[in-house]
């Protein structure tokens, strides 16, 4: 079996293709709306969009389904420490490093260098990653 850790990877991959989708299609549709006759215009507003598009997608599939559709199809679950469902507030910082899609490999190392088993993030935000099927 697939150790925690790759489970969340590929998660976080299958995010990344969830969230592309979402964002190809929002793209089309703003640029249809924006300027028809200037397609490429659109792409000018990306940097501020997704940052947007990636946070909405991860703090509310983590605080009203408990995991994103990555993280459900690795049989994931996003809990607070005291096992609850998370709050908005935990939902957020532990989205944080998520912007971009690059930082988060920062969050990883520095929970790494200060002898965590998790991301740096996830000890700030209190919460933790269970594997459902109990591996």
């Amino acid at each position: 079996m697939p150790s925690i850790f790759v489970k969340r990877t590929i998660a976080y991959i299958l995010d990344f293709f969830v969230v592309s989708a979402f964002m190809w299609i929002l793209s089309f549709i703003l640029s249809i709306i924006a300027n028809p006759y200037n397609m490429n215009e659109i792409y000018h507003y990306f940097a501020y969009v997704i940052p947007i598009l990636i946070m909405v997608y991860f703090v509310l599939c983590e605080k009203y389904r408990g995991a994103t559709v990555g993280k459900s199809l690795m049989y994931l679950q996003v809990m607070s420490r005291n096992g609850r469902r998370i709050t908005f507030l935990q939902a957020i910082i532990r989205s944080i490093s998520k912007i971009y899609w690059i930082p988060i490999i920062f969050d990883w190392a520095i929970g790494k260098i200060v002898k965590s088993d998790d991301r740096i993030l996830n000890r700030l935000s209190n919460t933790i990653v269970i594997d459902e099927l109990g591996y």
